[in-house]
């Protein structure tokens, strides 16, 4: 079997302790090394899928029956788009499990295979029902995200709003969830909505997951300049001098806003939710959790 270089610092004890428990049952030679590529999937998840996807898979062919190895495996291939074979590896996660956890990212695997109406229908499933609040919103913002797929503009605004919406509080998913409610209302035409819904997803994105800030500047007319590219313009026509002078008076958002119209999707797919972000917590801390529910009648 071919192996990848991995780092001697890496030992493997960087996972959850539920993952090592789940490897106890291999011999420890072998749950070491196991245990090695894991923490590289975690740790190249986000930077590196493709490279994450390649450890995933000599992990698989070391210990195809271990939990979070399929679960592992599930995430490497939904970060790099291969949405087949993370529904199969989450599914398979879910049978040695019996795990609703994942359910919010398998339904977004249907989104990414075209099949929105599937997402839609695992979205009313009684597993969801098995979600706790964090899940039931991902599965919210799946749902709505499927909606505009479908060319559901209204009905994803209504999709996603309910009382984690309307709450004061700030919870991990706070931030995301007021991201794509304002995305959508941008959607539908509703700027000055959208605006104070982004002020309001910033307010509580204290982790930078997403990019509100970049949106509400958009929607202000800013436009951010490069102090250091020596193409650069001032708004007058000038060179941008070194002075430290970098932004103009008139700015706009960062093109790459772009990029997150669509924040909706669960666990990672979308840019501007950070599920990358997401999907590597979850190889390394959630993995451990394995909790892949798979729904054979889902595809």
């Amino acid at each position: 079997m071919r192996r990848l270089p991995i780092p001697e610092e890496v030992t493997g004890y960087e996972l959850d302790a539920d993952v090592r428990q789940e490897l106890k049952s291999l011999p420890k030679t072998l749950a070491d090394d196991v245990a090695r590529n894991l923490v590289m999937v975690a740790q190249l998840l986000d930077e590196d899928p493709e490279k994450a996807y390649a450890y995933a898979k000599i992990a698989l062919r070391l210990a195809s029956r271990i939990p979070s190895v399929r679960e592992a495996v599930g995430f490497a291939s939904y970060a790099t788009e291969r949405y087949t074979e993370a529904l199969a590896e989450f599914r398979a996660a879910r049978r040695m499990t019996g795990s609703a956890e994942l359910w919010p990212v398998m339904a977004d695997c249907e989104r990414g295979l075209g099949r929105p109406e599937k997402t839609l229908a695992m979205a009313g499933a009684p597993e969801v029902q098995k979600l706790d609040r964090a899940g039931q919103v991902e599965m919210r913002l799946v749902a709505a995200g499927a909606r505009r797929d479908m060319g559901q503009a209204d009905a994803a605004v209504v999709t996603l709003q309910g009382p984690e919406l309307a709450s004061t509080a700030v919870h991990p998913w706070t931030a995301r969830l007021r991201y794509a409610y304002a995305d959508a209302l941008l959607a539908v035409g509703r700027e000055d909505e959208a605006r104070d819904w982004f002020a309001k997803a910033l307010e509580a994105d204290t982790a930078g997951t997403t990019n509100a800030s970049d949106r509400l500047a958009e929607l202000d007319g800013v436009e951010f300049i490069d102090a250091l590219d020596p193409e650069a313009e001032t708004e007058e026509g000038g060179s941008v001098d070194g002075t430290g002078a970098g932004v103009s008076g008139a700015e706009t958002s960062d093109s790459d806003s772009d990029s997150d119209s669509d924040p909706e999707a669960g666990a990672g797919r979308e840019a501007e939710a950070g599920d990358d972000a997401d999907a590597a917590d979850a190889v390394t801390d959630a993995v451990p959790a394995a909790a892949a529910q798979e729904d054979d009648a889902a595809k």
